[in-house]
């Protein structure tokens, strides 16, 4: 359960058609600029919407499962997310988050999952919320960069922020040159022996937005790997949307363990 539902959550951002691909630029070795450069750009990346309806395909791979699914996902800016899982056409499972709450059912044992961010938190190896999954998806770091003290290096041909905050969370911070996109964000919890990485390979131009075209999940804790590639299809913006959501009767509640 804890992985269909994390699943769930990573299907829930961002899609797209056919326009511009941006190109990679590199950073040469030498040119280090300051951490505020770096963040000011990044955040210069307009992401001006007030609903989006995305239809995605996703790739969910651990230790013992594969499964390819495609997805309808509706989402209120800022308010509410939801998700309808597909296989082969049929609808297998539909989910709704909020800033408060995750809720989420799937037709396959009759289960159904009421409650808020901690458990998805513990097994994604990050404290989340609403708008840090929503900030992930869309290209965005998972926390405000303005809030942060970092150090600046170039490693891979990208610029590196690599956090400097006190606690248990190492994070790093990975952009391209030109629009200063992320191409890469990671948490470790070496005490935990917990990482999560996300990386974007490439992004589209959508009149002034900028979105990844597709982006690759990978999560550790201890032994346990989970690795979900998903490729955006199509996007529409500003249409009116609806979220309706109730839980089938007979559905049995169940619970994350939070150990």
């Amino acid at each position: 359960m804890k992985k269909q539902l994390a699943f769930l959550l990573v299907m829930v951002l961002v899609s797209c058609k056919s326009k511009a691909i941006l190109a990679d630029s590199t950073v040469n070795a030498s040119n280090t600029i300051s951490a505020e450069k770096i963040i000011e750009g990044h955040y210069n990346n307009k992401m001006e919407f007030s609903t989006v309806n995305i239809k995605a395909g996703a790739r969910y791979e651990d230790e013992k499962n594969t499964q390819n699914v495609s997805a309808e996902i509706r989402i209120k800016k800022d308010e509410k997310i939801m998700v309808i899982i597909r296989v082969l056409g049929i609808t297998m499972a539909k989910g709704l988050i909020t800033p408060t709450s995750v809720q989420y059912y799937e037709k396959i044992g009759n289960k159904y999952f009421e409650g808020d961010y901690a458990g998805l938190s513990q097994w994604l190896g990050t404290d989340l919320d609403f708008h840090k999954v929503q900030n992930m998806f869309l290209g965005k770091a998972f926390d405000d960069l303005h809030k942060g003290k970092f150090a600046v290096s170039v490693m891979e041909k990208m610029y590196k922020l690599q956090s400097k905050n006190e606690g248990n969370d190492d994070k790093s911070y990975f952009f391209e040159s030109d629009n200063f996109l992320m191409k890469r964000q990671e948490i470790n919890q070496p005490s935990l022996d917990r990482t999560l990485q996300v990386a974007y390979p490439e992004y589209k131009r959508y009149d002034e937005k900028i979105l990844p075209l597709s982006l690759t999940i990978d999560a550790r804790q201890n032994e346990n790997k989970t690795n979900i590639n998903i490729e955006y299809k199509n996007i529409i913006f500003n249409e009116d949307l609806s979220f309706p959501y109730s839980v089938p009767e007979g559905y049995e509640r169940i619970y994350i363990d939070q150990k």
